[in-house]
């Protein structure tokens, strides 16, 4: 018998006939008034129309076990339950982030879903899209370039060199960029000081335009971005270089959420894309407040596992924008629980018990926390293997049984909406029988330390933190300048519950230990500093830009 082929999803994504943007928006029930048109495909749309009186819809939040190079599939689950949803009759968005150029030509792959579970168009959506993080990146380097050159026109601010903490930025992954020099060549040319780049989505200008809720708070939150210190310690803002106002210029459009459509034709709302190590991992806040006003669900994602991605969307984004989910869908694979077991990827194929049985801990885990950390209704929805064993299907939904929490198979990879109609089922029941009590893993008013160990023993199942001695002093000095109350946004591996990649499942006896913290004072949260975490990535030895190619008649091929 001849091996089954599968076709790759972009070749899935340029068979499909969308719909015109202006039939989706029809369908989102957005007034044509409110329209940009970018091409037939795309759309920006105005931000008066959240000034329009709309009851919300519910809000389902998907997040996932900690990740594996097995993959779990979140985006793809996200976007397979919208559609899934309308399949089964009702009215729904979906609020999706946009992808960074950084991992599309890197390792990681582009963020539109995959399969028969797509946003469209997927290349415009991975490549430029509507050219948001090209107005981010501008906005940053345009308060970089201001900044040096206020110390080069006579410092009147009294800037210190060594004490300036921003950096510019590009999206693409350059490790070459981390740490540089500049300012050579002579006193005409700057001063000469230690300087990096970060990749656009770790910007704060980033997190600022995903948490702002209007063009006044953006620029506000803009003014508020601490760009250094003064040589006798004081803080350094955009706002005292007179930066904010050409800020906001460049992103006035780029805070505009972008309409798209799913491979079925359900509206997508995909705008901003922030690190979920070094920032909140979530789609903006206004494109989340406008996907709700526009159907009675709206299905977003969180980054990486629910111990970075759900742990920051619902104790900083939720906090800041007074949302409250209806439900929560975890989404796990058994390849990837065998991984957590200590299997390698090589032998993920046959069926081992066992190794479920190791890994399976951290599934559970991570059900726990939003049933009983943050009490939210949840499903855990099992991405299937052709190599998963109806023994090994049991055994999950046996242990998430235990912990009150119902298990469904999903096969929208494969099937689209069609593969997403159980799943859909089982979230509309939780909407409308399982009422939540939302409560954040932290309050307001604790000390940032005492923020950081809730996070750490509530949420990681740690013992507690370690702080050394320089995030010590700095702790101390932010609550000074009243930062204190601030929530914390942990900046950690993505790959365990600890501190330690290499801690795999659901490690016990351990502590996280905090090496340094800065504020992102325009986002309004203070980053915890844990682990060697990467604001600029580099490229693999084999990049997956080397695959992509034009044809004569214009069309990308080998992006995924």
């Amino acid at each position: 018998m001849a091996e089954k082929t599968y076709l790759s999803d972009i070749e899935i994504a340029q068979a499909a006939k969308p719909e015109h943007i202006s039939v989706i928006a029809e369908r989102a029930h957005i007034n044509p008034d409110y329209v940009e048109f970018y091409g037939s495909k795309k759309a920006k749309i105005d931000l008066a129309l959240l000034d329009e009186k709309r009851p919300n819809g519910k809000l389902i939040l998907v997040t996932a076990i900690t990740p594996t190079p097995a993959g779990e599939g979140k985006t793809t689950t996200t976007i397979g339950l919208a559609d899934g949803l309308r399949h089964i009759g009702k009215d729904v968005t979906v609020a999706l982030r946009e992808p960074s150029l950084g991992p599309v030509f890197g390792v990681k792959g582009g963020a539109a879903g995959g399969g028969y579970a797509q946003v469209i168009p997927m290349e415009d959506i991975n490549l430029h899209f509507t050219g948001d993080f090209h107005a981010i990146g501008a906005a940053n380097n345009l308060l970089a370039a201001m900044l040096d050159n206020h110390i080069q026109q006579g410092n009147v601010l009294g800037i210190d060199p060594r004490r300036i903490t921003w950096k510019r930025c590009v999206d693409m992954n350059d490790r070459q960029l981390r740490f540089i020099v500049d300012g050579l060549g002579g006193r005409i040319n700057g001063t000469p000081r230690e300087d990096g780049f970060d990749i656009t989505v770790a910007s704060e200008i980033m997190a600022v335009l995903c948490l702002s809720s209007s063009i006044a708070d953006l620029k506000a939150r803009l003014s508020r971005i601490i760009v250094g210190y003064t040589y006798d310690e004081k803080p350094v803002t955009a706002g005292d270089l007179h930066a904010a106002g050409a800020m906001t210029a460049l992103l006035k459009d780029a805070l505009k959420p972008n309409l798209v459509q799913t491979l079925e034709g359900t509206p997508a709302f995909v705008h901003g894309g922030p690190f979920a190590n070094i920032a909140h991992g979530c789609n903006s806040v206004i494109a989340t407040r406008m996907a709700l006003k526009m159907g009675d669900y709206t299905v977003t994602e969180a980054g990486f596992g629910a111990d970075l991605g759900a742990e920051k969307f619902l104790d900083i984004k939720c906090r800041m924008a007074g949302l409250t989910p209806d439900a929560v869908v975890i989404v796990a694979t058994v390849r990837a629980l065998k991984m957590h077991g200590g299997l390698d990827k090589k032998q993920l194929g046959t069926e081992d018990l066992q190794a479920l049985e190791r890994g399976i801990p951290n599934l559970l885990r991570h059900v726990s926390n939003i049933k009983n950390v943050y009490k939210l209704p949840a499903v855990v929805a099992v991405n299937r293997f052709p190599t998963d064993t109806d023994a090994e299907i049991d055994f999950i939904i046996k242990k998430c049984r235990e912990l009150g929490v119902n298990t469904v198979l999903s096969t929208v990879w494969a099937e689209g909406g069609k593969g997403g109609e159980a799943l859909a089922r089982e979230v509309v029941r939780l909407c409308e029988e399982e009422k939540g009590n939302f409560t954040f893993s932290y309050a307001d008013d604790l000390s940032l330390r005492d923020k950081i160990n809730a996070v750490v023993t509530k949420v990681y199942g740690g013992d507690g933190i370690n702080i050394l001695p320089a995030a010590e002093k700095e702790i101390a000095k932010l609550e000074s300048l009243g930062f204190g109350k601030c929530p914390v946004c942990i900046a950690k591996t993505q790959y365990s519950f600890s501190d330690d990649p290499a801690k795999l499942g659901a490690p016990t006896g351990f502590t996280v230990t905090v090496r340094n913290v800065k504020v992102s004072a325009g986002a309004g949260f203070v980053v915890v500093l844990t682990g060697e975490i990467m604001t600029m990535p580099g490229l693999p030895k084999v990049p997956a830009a080397e695959g992509i190619d034009v044809t004569d008649d214009g069309r990308i091929i080998g992006l995924f």
